[in-house]
């Protein structure tokens, strides 16, 4: 038999606020945290709308040295590891190091540190750069800094999957702890994008949405006046751990971990397959892996972002993964809140997902006026609504055409 996984603590920064609960209380208030942006000059982009981090400060989680010492990326990763271990209970309690693990996904690691740094060499040379640099801008350098913050040796798995990383970091520590390589993993996904010329490749491009002038609006997945995404940074990282050790300690369980599926478009960089085809590959994937069917699934937590190919690509293959259910299952997008923080997108939605099946409520899509008739699933609008959600899908979509899907349950 093999082991089953449980979520039994989650740790955020998002637009939304610092920790699960502030989290929680965006997603059930629904109000976009989506504005022009204040970080630097976004005049002579195309797009000029994001969703800022306002209030976290590296002080509440490492003392000053450390926090000059790191960028944004991983301080991002250190407080949300922290906040997570907090949150599962496991803060001073004996863990035995060696069957302890870290898999932490980041489309873009430290870049825009990297971006930053690359002006200062410019203006005043090698010797004004960070000390920290060569450790600072790889992608699995926020993974590093959490295994060395918790002590934790056991796997340590990082990838760089573009938007799809946090959710295939939540994949690769359920297969590390089901399989009895691990017995607790930090999981999760790190996003610090929010600097000139890489907040500007994306505006480039047109990936992002253009609608400056009201910037709480400019995010509406499946809705027909769509026209971009709005990228957000933040992070998420979950606590995953043996679900007889979970019970056994009187943890609080938020949800199983329950499949997970992956697969490629292998058609194109930045556009979907349009069918949908092997989207619905990953999705069917998860189920399988879940052993659970398509009238088993509750609810979707869709990648959904707010493009015009994305969003019709992704509802088609939900639609083909679950059949006639694929009609009617309640599906929503929660990225109109907190924007889309690339990597760390999969993680944030996996734990909005499994605060949906410990809160019976399934979070509404803000900004969803008119419904697209190509994205031909059952959106839910604004506000949620209660619910009981015994099983979820939460699907995760990147560029390159990667593809990844989670199943979520209550605890049973």
């Amino acid at each position: 038999m093999r082991r089953r996984v449980v979520i039994t603590g989650i740790g955020a920064v998002t637009a939304l606020g610092t920790g699960v609960h502030r989290l929680w209380e965006g997603v059930r208030r629904g109000a976009p945290a989506t504005r022009r942006i204040t970080r630097f000059d976004p005049s002579e982009f195309r797009s000029q709308v994001a969703a800022e981090v306002d209030d976290f400060d590296p002080l509440d989680f490492m003392d000053s040295r450390r926090a000059r010492r790191l960028d944004r990326f991983a301080q991002f990763g250190i407080a949300t590891a922290s906040l997570a271990m907090q949150d599962a209970g496991l803060c001073g309690r004996r863990l035995d190091p060696t069957r302890c693990g870290v898999a932490i996904g980041s489309a873009l690691g430290g870049l825009a540190y990297a971006e930053e740094q690359h002006s200062l060499y410019l203006r005043e040379g090698i010797g004004a750069i960070g000390s920290a640099l060569a450790v600072a801008v790889y992608g699995g350098a926020s993974g590093a800094n959490i295994a060395i913050d918790h002590d934790f040796r056991g796997p340590h798995l990082s990838n760089s999957s573009s938007c799809a990383s946090g959710s295939i970091a939540v994949g690769d520590a359920l297969r590390a702890v089901r399989s009895g390589e691990a017995d607790v993993m930090l999981a999760g996904g790190v996003e610090a994008p929010l600097a000139p010329l890489t907040f500007g490749a994306f505006s480039r491009i047109k990936a992002m949405s253009a609608r400056n002038d009201d910037p709480a609006s400019a995010c509406r997945p499946f809705d027909s006046c769509r026209d971009g995404f709005v990228m957000g940074e933040g992070a998420a990282v979950l606590v995953l751990e043996e679900r007889d050790a979970a019970i056994t300690r009187g943890a609080r369980i938020y949800a199983e971990v329950l499949g997970y599926g992956q697969s490629n478009d292998a058609y194109h960089m930045t556009a979907p397959r349009p069918g949908g085809e092997e989207a619905a590959r990953a999705i069917c994937g998860a189920m399988a892996d879940a052993r659970v069917c398509s009238d088993d699934v509750d609810y979707v937590n869709a990648h959904a972002t707010g493009t015009p190919l994305g969003d019709e690509a992704e509802c088609a293959a939900i639609r083909l993964a679950l059949g006639d259910r694929g009609a009617t299952v309640p599906v929503s997008s929660t990225k109109a809140l907190y924007g889309h923080p690339l990597g760390a997108s999969g993680a944030i939605e996996a734990a909005i997902t499994a605060a949906a099946i410990l809160h019976g409520h399934i979070p509404g899509t803000a900004n969803l006026t008119s419904q697209d008739p190509g994205c031909c699933v059952n959106a839910v609008g604004h506000d949620g609504r209660r619910g009981s959600v015994g099983r979820a899908l939460t699907t995760s979509f990147g560029f390159g055409g990667v593809n990844a899907a989670l199943v979520l349950g209550e605890d049973r």
